[in-house]
């Protein structure tokens, strides 16, 4: 970085602390790259991105208040000019897909070396793309557009993902078994999910459903 250069200004969002000291310290081995706020939740994170209007957001999947791909969403809807890089474990196709089209311009696991992760922050302020090796090819699979669900397939699903059977979704909802199946058939059809443990999985990662409790 040349003495009158502009360090590009990040910010990290991880719940784990050790993780977050870890990761600021492989990002600010490079010269040009700076942390400028941490949090520790989903809120926070989007409360510091629009206080100090990062270059790159570097956020983890599964964090308390708001996921990453939730504050991967809002900053995309309010902050564009904000570059969104996922940093997480997960590399389940729902995951990716939910990211992506989120507005993630990029999505990088735990197990990439520094490097790599520095290179990833630096294609994302410069507009690129940048995926981690193990789920570029992958990548254009993962961007599919899901057809949306209608309010009734949501409530349904909703219901499934809470446990309840076709039977006690029919009584819930006023409608006929037959109807729940054809309601169920067509989720599972727009989500690409071959089970409903599948469905659920992927409509909770693309933020369709909120997560049931454990």
């Amino acid at each position: 970085m040349s003495p009158m250069s502009t360090p590009i200004r990040i910010l990290l969002a991880d719940d784990h602390a050790v993780v977050r000291a870890g990761i600021r310290q492989f990002l600010e081995s490079a010269a040009d790259l700076r942390v400028v706020a941490e949090a520790d939740d989903g809120d926070a994170a989007r409360r510091l991105i629009a206080a100090h209007q990062p270059d790159v957001a570097v956020l983890d999947i599964q964090m308390p208040r708001a996921t990453g791909i939730e504050v991967a969403r809002w900053s995309r809807a309010t902050h564009p000019a904000v570059g969104v890089l996922i940093l997480t474990a997960y590399d389940d196709d729902p995951y990716v897909a939910a990211a992506l089209q989120a507005g993630a311009n990029g999505y990088v696991l735990k197990t990439a070396v520094p490097a790599a992760l520095i290179r990833a922050v630096r294609d994302v302020h410069e507009g690129k793309q940048a995926l981690d090796a193990a789920i570029r090819a992958r990548a254009v699979t993962l961007t599919e557009v899901y057809e949306p669900l209608s309010e009734r397939e949501l409530e349904v699903l909703a219901l499934a993902a809470r446990g309840y059977t076709n039977k006690a979704i029919s009584a819930q909802l006023t409608i006929s078994d037959r109807t729940v199946q054809g309601h169920l058939a067509h989720v599972y059809g727009k989500l690409h999910a071959a089970t409903r443990t599948e469905a659920v999985m992927r409509a909770v990662a693309l933020g369709l459903i909120a997560p049931t409790e454990p």
